[in-house]
C-alpha cells in the first residue's frame, strides 16, 4: 500500500493515539474512592495517582520531542505505545499504593514520548493547507473530547470490572495501535546528523515538578512545618535553580530561553497553564461532587460527562472555524469569556440539595469555551517559531499544559477541603459541595485571567484589516488565519511547516 493511499489510516492510528493519552489523563478519576479503600490510600494522596502521571509527563515533553527528531518519529510513537502498554498492565495488577504511583509514573514517561511524536508525524506526513488542517482538527478533537470521555469510560469499567479494568484497558489498544503502525506509518529516514540530548535539564525540571506537587499534595496532610514537606519545597526550588543554570550553558539546551522572545509562544505557553489549572481539574472536583455528595455510581458519574465531553467537541470545531475567520486573539478572548461565565453558572449546581439539571447549563457553556480555547491555544504557540524550533516550541506549550494540571489540582484539592475537617453524614456532604464550589468559582476567575493574557497577543492581520476598511481581498484576509489553522486547526503545534507571525 503506497504512502498516498493510506492517510486515512494514518490519521486513524495518529487520533486513537492521542485519545489514549487523553483518556489516561482523567480515566482514574471515577476510579479513585475505590482504588484507595482497596490499597489504603488516604483522601489527600489518591492524587498521587493522577500527579503522578501528569508531572512526570510534563518533565519529560520536552526531552519527548527531541527524541522524536533524533531517533525517528515512527520509532519513538511504537516505543511509548509499548511503555503505554506494560505500565498498564503493570496499574491494573498492583497490589500495593507504592506500585500503581509508580506504574502511572511510567505512564507519564509513555505520554512525554508518544505526544511529540505523534505531532511530529502529522506534520511530516500530511501536507501543509487542508489536508493538514483536517487531520490536526481530527487529531484536537480526539484529545479535547478524550479528557472528558475518560471519565465515562472510567465510570463504566469500575462499575462492571473493578478499578483494575482502567488501566487494563490500555493493554489491546496500545499494544494493537503500536502493531499497526509498523505497517501503516512509513519508516523513519536515515538520519546523519549528531546531537546530544539534555538528559541534565530533563532531570532536574522533571524533579524539580514533582517535589513541587508531592509538597503541595502532602502538605495539608502532614503539615506545612513538616520537614518532609519543607524539605521537598526547598529542593524543588534547587532543581528548578539547577534546570535554569544548566539551560543557560547548554550548547543544546532542552529548552533554549531565546523562544520566549516570540511573544505567540510566551502567551501560548501561559495560556495552556492556565487552561489545564482551569478547564483541566473541573473534572475531578465534578466527580467528587456526583459521587461523594450525590451518591452516583461510578456508571452514573461516567455517563453524567456525556454532555460536557459533547459541549467540548462542538467547541474545538467552533474554534477552528472562529480561528480562521478572526484569529487567535479573538478566537482565545471569546473562548475564555464563554467559558468563565459558563463555569460560574456551574457553581450554581454544587449544592449537596442540587440535581444534574442545575448543573447541565454550565456544563454546556463551559465545555465550549473549553473546546475554542483549546483550539486556538495551540494556534498561538506555534506562531512566528521556525521550522526547525516547532518541536521544542510545542515541548514548551505541552509541558505547561501537564504542569498546569498538577500544580492546579493539588492547589485547588487543599481549597475545597477547608472546611471538612471533623464532619461526618450530611454536615460533611455540604461542606464537600460548598468547597467545591468555591474551587469552581476560583477557575472562573483563572479563566478570567486567562481572558487577560490573550490580550497580549497581537491581533491579525485580517482582523485588522477589517477594522480598518482596508477591503483585504480574501487570500489577504485569510492569509495569518490559516497559516495559524495550518498551524493547530485545535491542535498541539509540533509542525514542520514554517512559523508565521500573526502580528
Amino acid at each position: 500500500m503506497s504512502d498516498k493511499r493510506r492517510p486515512g489510516l494514518i490519521l486513524v492510528l495518529l487520533a486513537l493515539a492521542q485519545l489514549i493519552y487523553a483518556l489516561d489523563l482523567n480515566i482514574v478519576f471515577v476510579a479513585l474512592p475505590e482504588i484507595g479503600s482497596d490499597l489504603g490510600f488516604p483522601g489527600q494522596t489518591q492524587q498521587l495517582v493522577v500527579s503522578a502521571y501528569v508531572v512526570l509527563a510534563g518533565g519529560f515533553l520536552l526531552l519527548g520531542g527531541r527524541a522524536a527528531d533524533l531517533l525517528g518519529r515512527r520509532r519513538m510513537f511504537v516505543l511509548a505505545l509499548v511503555l503505554y502498554g506494560l505500565s498498564s498492565l503493570a496499574g491494573g495488577l498492583a497490589d500495593s499504593a507504592g506500585v500503581i504511583v509508580a506504574a502511572r509514573a511510567v505512564q507519564g514517561v509513555g505520554g512525554a514520548l508518544l505526544l511529540p511524536a505523534t505531532l511530529s508525524l502529522i506534520g511530516t506526513l500530511f501536507e501543509e493547507g487542508p489536508q493538514r488542517n483536517r487531520a490536526l482538527a481530527v487529531w484536537g478533537g480526539a484529545g479535547a473530547s478524550g479528557l472528558t470521555l475518560g471519565a465515562l469510560l472510567g465510570g463504566v469499567l469500575t462499575e462492571h470490572f473493578g478499578w483494575p479494568a482502567v488501566f487494563f484497558v490500555n493493554v489491546p489498544l496500545a499494544g494493537l495501535v503500536a502493531l499497526a503502525a509498523l505497517y501503516v506509518i512509513p519508516r523513519d529516514a536515515a538520519r546523519t546528523e549528531r546531537r546530544r540530548f539534555d538528559l541534565p535539564g530533563a532531570l532536574s525540571v522533571t524533579g524539580g515538578s514533582t517535589l513541587l506537587v508531592f509538597a503541595l499534595v502532602e502538605g495539608p496532610e502532614l503539615g506545612w512545618s513538616d520537614p518532609l514537606v519543607t524539605g521537598a519545597l526547598v529542593l524543588a526550588a534547587v532543581l528548578v535553580a539547577v534546570f535554569v543554570a544548566v539551560e543557560a550553558r547548554s550548547a543544546d539546551p532542552l529548552m533554549p530561553f531565546r523562544l520566549f522572545r516570540n511573544r505567540s509562544l510566551t502567551v501560548g505557553a501561559s495560556v495552556t497553564f492556565v487552561y489545564m489549572a482551569t478547564f483541566g481539574v473541573l473534572p475531578y472536583f465534578l466527580t467528587v461532587l456526583l459521587q461523594s455528595v450525590h451518591g452516583y455510581s461510578a456508571l452514573q458519574t461516567g455517563l453524567a460527562f456525556l454532555v460536557p465531553s459533547l459541549a467540548i467537541a462542538a467547541g474545538t470545531q467552533l474554534g477552528e472555524r472562529l480561528a480562521t475567520r478572526t484569529g487567535t486573539r479573538a478566537t482565545l478572548l471569546a473562548g475564555f469569556a464563554s467559558g468563565a461565565a459558563g463555569t460560574a453558572v456551574l457553581a450554581l449546581g454544587f449544592d449537596a440539595d442540587a440535581g444534574y439539571g442545575l448543573l447541565a447549563p454550565g456544563l454546556v457553556l463551559s465545555g465550549l469555551g473549553q473546546g475554542v480555547v483549546w483550539t486556538a491555544m495551540w494556534i498561538a504557540a506555534a506562531t512566528g517559531t521556525p521550522a526547525r524550533e516547532q518541536g521544542v516550541a510545542n515541548g514548551i506549550a505541552s509541558t505547561a499544559l501537564n504542569i498546569g494540571n498538577a500544580i492546579g489540582l493539588a492547589v485547588f484539592t487543599v481549597v475545597a477541603e477547608t472546611g471538612t475537617e471533623g464532619r461526618t453524614g450530611a454536615a460533611l456532604r455540604a461542606a464537600t459541595a460548598d468547597g467545591g464550589s468555591v474551587v469552581v468559582l476560583l477557575t472562573a476567575a483563572g479563566m478570567v485571567a486567562g481572558l487577560a493574557l490573550a490580550l497580549a497577543l497581537p491581533r491579525s492581520r485580517a482582523a485588522r484589516a477589517v477594522d480598518g476598511g482596508a477591503g483585504a481581498t480574501p487570500a489577504a484576509a485569510e492569509g495569518p488565519a490559516t497559516a495559524a489553522a495550518s498551524a493547530t486547526r485545535a491542535t498541539p503545534a509540533t509542525l514542520n511547516a514554517p512559523g508565521r507571525s500573526d502580528s
